[in-house]
């Protein structure tokens, strides 16, 4: 046997496969590796043949079961079709049923259509009403009768129909009284506390003498994290406090708009911040002026009634106010020549006037700086506002409020300051003035006393 025969034979050894197992151990020679080639042939086809046979015993059995799928198939398809007819049956039934409710209905559909609609509205409304703080369950009531109602298999029996009467009736009741009862309250600093609160009808609630909040959306009720100004602060005290009788009330019967309102109101420390560093240089200015102004007219005032109380003993002489110095000098001075005496007078009044006149001049600048501070803020206010308008434009106002307010702000502190000034100033100096007249008076009296007795001795 040549060499290529036995490659070709050792080749179709490995395509079979089935003797790749046997092939393993090794053959002794050419002779042994043909017999196990051979010995795999007739094994495959042993093989081959009972894989036919299993397959032609169990042809009959998928032909069998192909027939039982068919013949399910046309039940389903029979039962569908007597299904789709009884659909269609019961369409027509439930169409005949269904006009004949709405035959029977008649005007009670129109009613049960305006109870579906005042169950919803009265809903709503009282979501967001304060008696549901004392009876929140009220609004599940009214869902559920709001839902039966726009059902078409559903009907409101007499008792709801009674309680929806109720509940209206109860509301309309409720927002005529003023009632007290217990409540969860959250304070300003987030602490949970239970309270006695005051309902005000359907528009206020205060509790431990200040105003609260209800939030429909939560349930809560808050206190406000700040009151509006005192006088309605107190006006809630004494509704907290009282029992019986009538109390005066700050009432808000826009049920919160106003008070949110006198709420937003800036304090008057507030305003003063809003005027910056201009507004607060022009007020302490005003304090300035104020002080020296109600100095100075305490102290005229006191000297005014030395003044007069010397106007009234000429003959003694007291240096513990201006006239009497002037006439210290007089009796100092009376037998000298009227000229020389004339002189002597005219300098004591001299020297007695820059104490008359002291800080009146500082008192009149301050009430003419004041309004030109008050401008200089204004200007820096709008510049302000130019410089938001140029980056932000013009579509929040809120944005501009800020320059504006200043500038508004610095103008009425300027003008607050220099008023007052003004008519302090004016009556600082009429004081002064007429004091420096009584003193001229008095030495222009000395003066022609003495040229008298002069002409007279002569």
């Amino acid at each position: 046997m040549s060499p290529r025969i036995i490659l070709l034979a050792a080749t179709a050894a490995c395509l079979l496969g089935s003797v790749s197992a046997r092939a393993e151990d090794k053959a002794m020679n050419l002779d042994q590796l043909l017999r196990q080639v051979q010995q795999g042939q007739i094994q495959e086809s042993k093989e081959n043949k009972q894989r036919e046979e299993e397959f032609k015993r169990n042809q009959g059995r998928q032909l069998q079961m192909l027939q039982d799928a068919k013949n399910e198939r046309a039940a389903q398809e029979a039962k569908s079709q007597a299904m789709e007819k009884q659909f269609d049956e019961n369409e027509l039934q439930v169409a005949d049923k269904q006009d004949q409710l709405t035959k029977r209905l008649g005007s009670l559909k129109e009613l049960f259509g305006v109870l579906q609609q005042a169950a919803g509205d009265a809903r709503g409304q009282f979501d967001n009403s304060l008696t549901n703080i004392q009876y929140p369950d009220r609004g599940k009531f009214l869902t559920a009768l709001a839902e039966k109602m726009g059902s078409t298999t559903q009907l409101a029996s007499l008792e709801e129909i009674e309680r929806l009467w109720f509940e209206l009736q109860r509301e309309m009741t409720e927002s005529g009284k003023v009632s007290k009862f217990k409540a969860e309250v959250i304070t300003a600093d987030g602490q949970q506390k239970q309270e006695d609160i005051v309902r005000v009808g359907l528009f206020n609630i205060v509790g431990d003498g200040k105003y609260l909040q209800y939030i429909p959306e939560t349930g809560k009720i808050l206190e406000l994290p700040r009151q509006p100004k005192e006088r309605f602060v107190e006006t809630a005290e004494d509704l907290s406090k009282a029992t019986s009788g009538t109390v005066t009330f700050g009432l808000d019967p826009s049920r919160g708009q106003i008070l949110g309102l006198l709420v937003e109101q800036p304090t008057l420390r507030e305003r003063i911040d809003q005027g910056g560093t201009v507004g607060n240089i022009t007020i302490v200015l005003g304090v300035i002026g104020l002080i020296i102004a109600i100095t100075r007219i305490l102290w005229l005032t006191f000297v005014s009634v030395q003044v007069a109380a010397q106007k009234r003993n000429l003959t003694k002489p007291s240096k513990g106010n201006p006239l009497g110095r002037v006439l210290q000098v007089y009796y100092d001075n009376k037998n000298i020549d009227i000229e020389s005496l004339e002189l002597k007078l005219g300098e004591a009044v001299l020297k007695e006037t820059p104490r008359l006149v002291r800080f009146n001049m500082l008192i009149k600048v301050i009430a003419v700086v004041a309004p030109l501070m008050g401008l200089l803020g204004t200007v820096t206010g709008m510049i302000i506002t130019f410089q938001v308008i140029t980056l932000f434009g013009t579509g929040d106002p809120k944005l501009m409020a800020g320059g504006i307010s200043q500038a508004l702000v610095t103008t009425v502190e300027g003008l607050c300051v220099a008023i007052p000034m003004v008519l302090l100033h004016t009556l600082v100096s009429g004081r002064s003035r007429h004091l420096i007249e009584v003193l001229e008076e008095q030495a222009t009296g000395l003066v022609a006393e003495a040229s008298e007795r002069k002409h007279a001795a002569a």
